[in-house]
C-alpha cells in the first residue's frame, strides 16, 4: 500500500515539481495538493495524507499557523520546507515546536547538487515519518515557546535515511540508580530527528548552578545552530552557546556543536576545551556527528563520562557509546514511546544502563544537584 501524501505550498511550480519527484517511487502517491495553510487544514481532514508536506511562507495561512492547526485536528507527520537563511531557521523550529517533525531546503539544489540523489533523499524521508519507529506527537506542548534558532545542507541530510527496523531496542532499563555528579566530569548529548524540541525539554529543566559541563551534538545546517544556541539560552537556567574553537569546558554551561563542522574535546593540563574543525573525511557523512565527538570524550575523560542518546534517525552515536561503554563509562537512552523517530536511541538501547523517557531524563539530571 502506497504512502499518501499531502503537498502544501502556494507555488504551482513547486507543488508540480515535487509531485512529480514524490510519484516516480513506487511506493509514495500523492494524493492532493493545496495552495495555503486554510487550504491544508481542510484536505488534511478530507484525504487523511499518511504525510504533509509544508511550505512556511503562504498567503491566508502560513506553515506554522497550518502546522499548528493540523496536529491540533488530526496529527500527521509533517516535513517542513525552509530556506537555509537566518531567518528561516528560526521558522523552521517554530514549526517543529508547532509539531512538524522534520524540514528539508526549499532549494533541491540544497539538498543535493545531484538530481538523482535530491530524489532518493526526498522520498527517502517521505518514507521515513511512516516508519513503525516514528512518533508523530510534539515532544512539548505547543504553547510552549521552543529554543530560537538559524545553512546549506549538512552531509547527514545530503544522505538517504538509513532504516530503523534494522536496529531493535532492548528492554527498557528499570534501573533506578540516581545519578550522582560527582561520577562524572562531563555530559554529552546526541541527537537528530526531533532533536531541537527535546533538547529544549531536557536541557530546561536542568538549574543554573548544575555541576557538569554539557557538549551537545544535533544535526543541523550551519546557519541554524548559532541562533538555536541562543534560543535555547534564552529558555534554560543554565548557559547554552555555540562552541568556538578552544572554549573551555565549565560547569553549568552547554556548548552546541556548530552545524557543517565537527566538534572535539581535548583535556590538557587537568583543563578540558573543544576544538572545531572542519571535516576531511569524506566518508563522514554527519556534520556535525556524535561518534566523532563522543570519540574524543572516550579519549579525554573515559569513563568519567555520561553519554546520552535521544531521538533521531539513522545509528550516529552508537560508536561512540560502545568506545564509552567499553571504558566504563554510562549510557543512557531516550525510550520508543516519547521519540519522535526511534533510530539512534535503538541502536545504543542494548548497551543502554537506562533507557528513559525524555522527561525523566532532565528531572533525573537535576537530581542532587
Amino acid at each position: 500500500m502506497s504512502i499518501r501524501v499531502l503537498i502544501v505550498d502556494d507555488s504551482g511550480f513547486f507543488r508540480r515539481r515535487l509531485t512529480e519527484i514524490l510519484d516516480s517511487d513506487p511506493m509514495i502517491e500523492v494524493v492532493e495538493t493545496a495552495v495555503d495553510g486554510k487550504d491544508a487544514v481542510a484536505k488534511a481532514r478530507s484525504c487523511r495524507p499518511d504525510v504533509i508536506t509544508m511550505d512556511i511562507e503562504m498567503p491566508v495561512m502560513n506553515g506554522i499557523d497550518a502546522t499548528r492547526e493540523i496536529m491540533r485536528q488530526s496529527p500527521v507527520p509533517i516535513i517542513m520546507f525552509s530556506s537555509l537563511t537566518h531567518d528561516g531557521a528560526q521558522a523552521t523550529l517554530d514549526a517543529l515546536e508547532a509539531g512538524a517533525v522534520d524540514f528539508l531546503p526549499k532549494r533541491f539544489d540544497d539538498i543535493s547538487n545531484d538530481k538523482a540523489e535530491a530524489r532518493t533523499i526526498l522520498c527517502g524521508r517521505v518514507k521515513a515519518m511512516v516508519s513503525p519507529r516514528s512518533r508523530i506527537a510534539p515532544s512539548v506542548s505547543p504553547t510552549r515557546p521552543i529554543a530560537r534558532s538559524t545553512g546549506s545542507l549538512t552531509q547527514q541530510q545530503r544522505q538517504p535515511i538509513a532504516s530503523t527496523s534494522a536496529t531493535m531496542a532492548a528492554p527498557v532499563s528499570h534501573s533506578n540508580k540516581a545519578f550522582k555528579p560527582s561520577d562524572y566530569e562531563i555530559v554529552a548529548i546526541g541527537t537528530s530527528t526531533g532533536g531541537p524540541v527535546a533538547l529544549q525539554e531536557l536541557l530546561v529543566q536542568l538549574p543554573q548552578n548544575f555541576p557538569l559541563p554539557i557538549l551537545l551534538v544535533q544535526h543541523m545546517p550551519a546557519k541554524f545552530t548559532e541562533a538555536f544556541a541562543s534560543r535555547l539560552n534564552q529558555q534554560c537556567k543554565i548557559e547554552v552557546r555555540e562552541a568556538k574553537d578552544g572554549d573551555l569546558l565549565t560547569p553549568g554551561t552547554a556548548l552546541l556543536a556548530p552545524g557543517g563542522k565537527q566538534m572535539k574535546m581535548e583535556k590538557r593540563a587537568g583543563r578540558m576545551m573543544v576544538r572545531i574543525v572542519e571535516e576531511t573525511d569524506p566518508m563522514q557523512n554527519y556534520k556535525p556527528c556524535v561518534d566523532v565527538t563522543f570519540d574524543t570524550v572516550n579519549s579525554a575523560v573515559g569513563d568519567k563520562a555520561l553519554g546520552i542518546i535521544l531521538t533521531g534517525m539513522g545509528a550516529d552515536g552508537r560508536e561512540g557509546c560502545t568506545k564509552l561503554k567499553n571504558r566504563g563509562a554510562t549510557i543512557w537512552a531516550q525510550d520508543e514511546a516519547t521519540s519522535t523517530i526511534y533510530g539512534m536511541p535503538a541502536a545504543v538501547a542494548n548497551i543502554a544502563e537506562q533507557i528513559l523517557p525524555l522527561k525523566e531524563i532532565g528531572k533525573k539530571l537535576a537530581t542532587n544537584t
